[in-house]
């Protein structure tokens, strides 16, 4: 079964600075249908502005995944971490206990592009941690974050794994679905099929209970692959 979640249908926030779109409830966005999937909360479409960006702020008890489509942020937190991401590098924070932290487009001119991906962990008040890789390189589908950091992936606090799909036109690749897991599939830039159904930038879907997650580009594609618990 796939539920697709059309892109023009999310959540929309433009603050001048902060130009965003919300695949779930979020802030001042609220829809009690779609309050996220299995334990990923948020996913939200953020374009910040040059010389602008999200001033220092608390976070506790959640796995935060930021997936860089465009430009460069520059990241502070209380842990001591200090760095910049850029365009295919993701990020992982683990929340846990608590932290503080800042993203900000440091560049003059350059607009910010990325996606903040919020999952449940599945153990609370443990010692936050920080890491950070650059995919780039990575072409077809590959493994981004997972339990265990296995196949050079970032680990997360939750039994949940997060794939990229980087396709050329045409390009098909597939995953086995696991039985007894959902599935989510974010579209974070062209368009493809999943099983069949199209689907453009920003659009998602759910799938529970097929066979297999199949994928064929009709551009150059770039998706998020979830699988949950």
């Amino acid at each position: 079964m796939i539920t697709l979640r059309p892109a023009d249908e999310r959540g929309h926030a433009n603050l001048g600075w902060l130009d965003s779109h919300h695949s779930f409830s979020f802030a001042d966005y609220y829809d009690p249908r779609h309050m996220g999937v299995s334990q990923l909360r948020v996913i939200n479409d953020d374009r910040v502005a040059p010389r602008s960006g999200f001033d220092a702020h608390p976070h506790r008890d959640m796995e935060i995944v930021t997936y860089m489509l465009e430009g460069t942020v520059k990241h502070k937190d209380s842990m001591g971490n200090s760095s910049r991401l850029r365009a295919g590098e993701v990020q992982v924070m683990s929340a846990g206990s608590g932290v503080v932290h800042s993203e900000y487009n440091p560049s003059a001119s350059e607009p910010l592009h990325l996606l903040q991906i919020w999952i449940q962990p599945r153990e609370s008040r443990v010692p936050p941690r920080y890491a950070q890789k650059d995919f780039s390189s990575l072409r077809g589908l590959g493994l981004l974050v997972s339990p265990d950091g296995r196949e050079g992936s970032l680990p997360i606090r939750q039994d949940a794994c997060l794939y990229l799909a980087r396709l050329d036109d045409r390009q098909r690749t597939s995953q086995p679905a696991r039985t007894g897991r959902t599935y989510y599939l974010h579209v974070a830039s062209g368009s493809l099929q999943v099983n069949g159904v199209s689907l453009a930038a920003g659009d998602g879907a759910t799938l529970v209970d097929e066979p297999a997650i199949e994928l064929e580009a009709r551009d150059k594609t770039e998706a998020l692959l979830f699988d949950l618990p």
